[in-house]
């Protein structure tokens, strides 16, 4: 069909140009008619001095050159029309070439502007739009076939962090050999997509039992393991897999990614780095979007309240500070702890406002209680977002000077993780705070993997131990080990040992034993609001 119509195509050009190419002949022709004429009047007027019917008769019979003159408007006419013919065919042939070139071309770019829209230009994996169409054929197939199949997502939790310390052309790198990686673990084609910057989506089709999911994604955690050489540096990465199964959790392309992604999410609180989505996570999900959008309001509208927990020398028994803890008061789900919206925070870069909100309260409680002469050191929770922000030195300065406190009156509480995400920029900040008259402590000590060579570089003054080894020491003595172990640390680094989770006489009485400094805990008093634990260092100071 297509040949049928090229060649109707090369024939209706041929006939188009042999028509133009015939006029040129033509008019060659009517010149050398006009030239014979011309020529024979100038013989017949050279032979007899005029120009007469005879005189043209005979320079016609007598004159060769005449009679060759004669032959010109044949030849002409034939070789007009021979020519006129190939010139024809020739031009349209090389016009339908290229045409078909130009066809050739508009079809291959078209074929890759097609490409493009539905593949990641980076690791030419499947997009995110090709990722959704693929998994609907695979639920249509899955469905009408009565198969089973499951949806991974898998995110590489770190990879902001590789990104902001490499740069761009070395995250691109880290992101093609893990789409190799991946590649490698796949047993079908095009079962994986790159469906965001740090996301990937994996198809499983015709398995026989839902567990080959899970193990799919020990698979990918294995296949992950050995460090990315990049730029001569040995990088590691860290991913989180959400997963779901059809038809268990969904039977369409929607709520099959959307619950993949609950249980991503959930991942990433697992030890094991990987979840397969239960319907129970739902009612944590509608709430988190629910806190997310709300935690800004909430503090502009003053939701927030500190409490306070005492901190209470062992050894003298005399009350020595209070750590300010942060709660959320929300209208309708009551009181939200921090380990539920702190983090929220941290992802959402609202951390910023609830750290400035804290800092405010808490330096203003402990300027009104030095006022009222409880000399008291306030400890305040700063996150890992906070100790890599370059403007909490000044933002702490601020607060500082509109409170009128002095710094040795507050202790900044860190954790370990926070510090070792990046040692170098956290150190820099802790050294410019402890610069301005700010002292530090560990929180939550043992839970974390901290550097002993970081521990030492930092101007800490109390080390304190994580409470689930203080609770229960008692009964565990691996616990009470440990918790000792700690101690010792500490004062060998020249710091101050601080027990949390202190719940009884018993514990309290170990901790004197092994030398703690002080105790923080149930078995002193539960977190109050700024009224009530005023009220109860009123009667602790009575007491002793």
């Amino acid at each position: 069909m297509i040949l049928t119509i090229a060649k109707s195509l090369l024939g209706d050009n041929v006939k188009i140009l042999k028509s133009e190419a015939s006029k040129k002949a033509y008019q060659g022709v009517l010149i050398a008619v006009a030239a014979i004429i011309i020529a024979t009047f100038m013989v017949s007027y050279f032979n007899t001095g005029a120009v007469s019917l005879s005189g043209i008769m005979a320079a016609q019979k007598n004159n060769v050159a005449l009679w060759v003159l004669d032959c010109i408007p044949f030849v002409f006419g034939f070789w007009g029309q021979y020519s006129s013919t190939m010139i024809a065919y020739q031009a349209g042939a090389m016009i339908f070439d290229q045409t078909q070139e130009l066809r050739s071309k508009a079809d291959s770019l078209e074929k890759k502007f097609d490409y493009d829209s539905t593949h990641d230009s980076l690791t030419d994996l499947p997009n995110r739009a090709l990722f959704y169409d693929r998994v609907e054929q695979a639920i249509f197939l899955a469905d009408a076939q009565n198969q089973l199949m499951s949806i991974l997502l898998i995110e590489i939790e770190n990879f902001k962090d590789v990104y902001d310390t490499l740069g761009r052309s070395s995250g691109d790198l880290v992101l093609k050999q893990i789409s190799s990686r991946l590649k490698g673990v796949s047993q079908e084609r095009d079962a994986i997509a790159k469906i965001d910057s740090n996301i990937f989506g994996f198809i499983l089709t015709n398995i026989v039992n839902i567990a080959i999911g899970e193990r799919l994604a020990q698979a990918i955690q294995q296949v992950m393991e050995p460090p990315f050489l990049i730029s001569h540096l040995k990088v590691s990465v860290h991913p989180n897999i959400g997963i779901v199964n059809f038809p268990d959790h969904g039977d369409d392309v929607d709520t099959l990614v959307q619950r993949a992604g609950v249980a991503l999410h959930m991942a990433q609180k697992s030890s094991k780095g990987y979840c397969i989505y239960e319907p129970a996570f739902d009612k944590y999900s509608p709430k988190r979007l629910t806190l997310i959008s709300e935690l800004r309001n909430a503090i502009n509208r003053d939701q927030l309240e500190l409490f306070y927990q005492a901190k209470v020398s062992i050894q003298t028994g005399k009350l020595l500070g209070a750590e300010a803890l942060v709660r959320w008061n929300h209208l309708t789900q009551g009181t939200v702890s921090p380990d539920e919206f702190i983090p929220m925070a941290e992802h959402t870069r609202t951390i910023k406002q609830v750290t400035l909100w804290v800092l405010q309260r808490a330096f203003r409680n402990c300027a009104d209680w030095h006022k009222q002469g409880l000399d008291i050191k306030v400890s305040v929770n700063l996150s890992s977002k906070d100790l890599h922000d370059p403007e909490l030195p000044d933002l702490i300065a601020g607060v500082a000077a509109s409170a009128l406190i002095k710094p040795e009156w507050i202790m900044l509480e860190i954790t370990e993780g926070s510090i070792m995400n990046d040692p170098e920029s956290a150190l820099e900040i802790i050294n410019q705070l402890h610069g301005m008259g700010y002292q530090f402590l560990i929180d939550d000590f043992g839970t974390g993997y901290s550097s002993l060579g970081y521990l030492s570089k930092m101007p800490l003054t109390e080390l304190k131990i994580d409470k689930s080894f203080v609770m229960d020491m008692m009964s565990n003595k691996n616990n009470a080990l440990m918790v000792k172990t700690i101690i010792n640390l500490a004062h060998n680094l020249g710091l101050q040992a601080t027990a949390e989770g202190v719940e009884s006489e018993e514990i309290m009485a170990k901790l004197k034993g092994y030398g703690c400094d002080m105790a923080q805990g149930y078995f002193l008093n539960k977190p109050l609001s700024v009224s009530d634990f005023t009220e109860w260092m009123g009667h602790f100071e009575l007491q002793n």
